[in-house]
């Protein structure tokens, strides 16, 4: 047979003039060899179509070569036209290993089809001509972990011990991946622990594993072991810096940015992805300056540069040089502003009570960027009016969403409520509206709805809410806060007397105290535990809440001039407020808190919040 495949196109077209001597095994493999030129040649699929229908006329399919034209045939169909590769598959008597992952592959590769991928490796498993190999369990484990399928990557985990692949580095990668994404930690962890040999990846995808599920101490500690073994690359290092950015290790943050620098690699330090997560480690570990630093070196900027350091600026109450920010992103016009621009913006005049101006930016997304809006983008505009006082103005814009607003819309309002004390019947029906979202199962909910009954002296139904949480073993969530020094991260609750220095930290709370008095300090009991009905009860609760600890350790350890930098996991009290602002005067340091909702940066006896949060 002469096989030619003519230079015009399209399409190209493939011709074939049959031997005489058809059973002659010369001229069957000279036919197999030009065959396959054509298919290394093949461009498209209506040239694969007319070289498949030339494979099915012109050679057998018991010989020993075709296997290997369908198996090129089948690789060519399933990056091209997964349907025609199905058939291409049904029609193979017998296909082989390679044959299989190579559907197995397409399938898992293609979004619509993963699920089909789990399916053709069951079937096959249960084909008893064909074993799984080395290359088939990845791709079937990428594709249950995208569906979240856990039964059915159990199951592929248990296949591959069968035929012995438990110790093969690139499978346990995969299988490490597969039960981080479906949220199984003590899974993942164990696969990492027995594996015999560790890469590069082994490391990276257990030390993300570990940042993804909150566990950011232990991915630490994994990336000072893994450093004994390999050099970080950009992969672990944007791993590390999230887990920074969310536990507020500056330390470590700042240790990983000089790594960067100090290695001079041009692909780490001109990285837009890790450059974004440095800007944004900064914003959230309290330190604006060094994310500025960051952002105004970058090479190059996308979209999540700009939206990082504008969130980072709204978090810490910087509404002026948030709107700056905006302003010079639509002046350089290369790149435009998106949905997540606009929820920086609007949270950037929520925190700082910009109602009109929060409006205008609401009209210009929607007039001039025709972005639509999104629950987000209500839920800032809801909550700055009601943390205005715009109750009613607030009420009207839920009523008339798009969409059915959530269970944070509500608490916005209801907080807004109790802090504007607004009328008990309207508080009460926002509280119904949170319960029948969310089940009434959020603590929160009870104790802002008992300081709604409290302003207004309704002490029956402050004790009627509090035996109701008892009732549904709702228990409030506790005041935790951290504070990093020399690297070591130290943890308070609230009446904390675990730490080494228990004394010393109790001794400086006397004297905040002491000081405290002299210049006529007098607590606000509003947010003290309603079940301290003394108000030296409450006084005592007040002075041991977690971040007061947190700031004493500060003040025992850290150097003058070095500011003390605590995280809490609720917002600030009204009364913790106050004193911090107090202590900032009195003892002459800088005090920045991070709590659930924003920063707070206390100094000279003022708080960067103006009071407003």
């Amino acid at each position: 047979m002469v096989v030619s495949v003519t230079p015009s196109s399209p399409p190209q077209m493939v011709s074939i003039s049959k031997n005489t001597n058809k059973n002659d095994d010369i001229s069957y493999n000279s036919n197999h060899s030009l065959l396959v030129s054509s298919l290394s040649d093949c461009k498209d699929m209506s040239q694969l179509k007319q070289i498949h229908a030339l494979t099915l006329r012109t050679t057998s399919p018991h010989h020993y070569n075709t296997l290997f034209l369908y198996s090129r045939i089948l690789h060519f169909a399933s990056s091209a036209d997964l349907d025609y590769a199905y058939r291409v598959f049904e029609q193979i008597e017998n296909p082989n290993t390679f044959m299989w992952n190579t559907l197995i592959r397409a399938c898992s590769q293609n979004v619509d089809t993963k699920e089909q991928a789990i399916k053709v490796f069951h079937r096959m498993v249960e084909h008893a001509s064909v074993l799984p190999d080395k290359h088939t369990f990845p791709f079937v484990l990428k594709a249950c972990a995208y569906l979240f399928a856990l039964m059915e990557g159990k199951q592929a985990h248990g296949q591959l011990i069968k035929h012995g692949f438990g110790s093969d580095v690139y499978i346990s990668n995969s299988l490490i991946h597969f039960y981080a994404t479906c949220g199984c930690l003590d899974l993942t962890e164990k696969v990492f622990d027995n594996m015999l040999e560790r890469s590069m990846v082994s490391w990276n995808v257990m030390i993300d594993a570990f940042v993804q599920s909150g566990e950011f101490d232990s991915a630490l500690k994994l990336f000072v072991q893994m450093q004994n073994l390999f050099e970080p690359d950009g992969y672990t290092l944007q791993s590390i810096i999230n887990a920074c950015a969310d536990l507020g290790a500056l330390s470590l943050g700042m240790w990983v940015n000089a790594y960067i620098m100090r290695k001079s690699n041009p692909g780490l330090v001109s990285s837009v992805l890790i450059n974004n997560s440095l800007v944004e480690m900064y914003c959230k570990c309290g330190s604006l300056e060094l994310a500025q630093q960051v952002f105004e070196r970058m090479p190059k900027r996308d979209i999540t540069s700009w939206n990082s350091i504008i969130l980072g600026f709204a978090m810490h109450g910087k509404a002026e040089a948030a709107l700056e920010y905006f302003d010079r992103l639509v002046k350089e016009g290369s790149i435009l502003p998106n949905s997540i621009t606009f929820v920086g913006v609007l949270s950037a005049c929520n925190h700082r009570g910009l109602v009109k101006k929060g409006g205008e930016f609401f009209d210009l997304m929607i007039r001039s960027y025709k972005i639509p809006p999104v629950l987000q983008h209500y839920g800032c505009l809801v909550d700055l009016f009601a943390r205005a006082g715009h109750i009613n103005e607030a009420l009207d814009l839920v009523s008339n969403m798009p969409m059915k607003p959530d269970v944070v819309i509500w608490r916005s309002l209801l907080d807004a409520c109790c802090k504007k004390n607004a009328s008990v019947e309207l508080s009460e029906e926002v509280a119904k509206q949170i319960f029948e979202s969310e089940g009434g199962v959020c603590s929160g909910v009870y104790v802002l709805l008992s300081r709604v009954y409290a302003s207004a002296s309704r002490w029956n139904d402050v004790g009627l809410v509090r035996k109701l949480m008892t009732d549904k073993g709702i228990t409030k969530e506790p005041g935790c806060s951290s504070i990093e020094i020399d690297g070591i991260a130290h943890e308070f609750f609230a009446g904390d007397t675990s730490h080494p220095q228990t004394n010393e930290i109790y001794g400086v709370l006397d004297e905040v105290d002491e000081r405290l008095k002299s210049i006529g300090y007098s607590p606000d009991y509003s947010q003290a535990p309603m079940v301290d009905e003394l108000n030296n009860g409450k006084q005592h609760s007040l002075r041991l809440h977690s971040e007061r600890l947190a700031i004493a350790l500060g003040i025992l350890n850290l150097k003058p001039g070095i500011p003390i930098r605590v995280f809490k996991n609720l917002r600030v009290c009204n009364d913790c407020h106050e004193v911090t602002k107090l202590i900032s005067r009195i003892f002459n340091v800088e005090i920045i808190v991070r709590d659930r909702a924003r920063f707070h940066r206390f100094k000279d006896g003022s708080c960067s919040c103006m009071d407003y949060w």
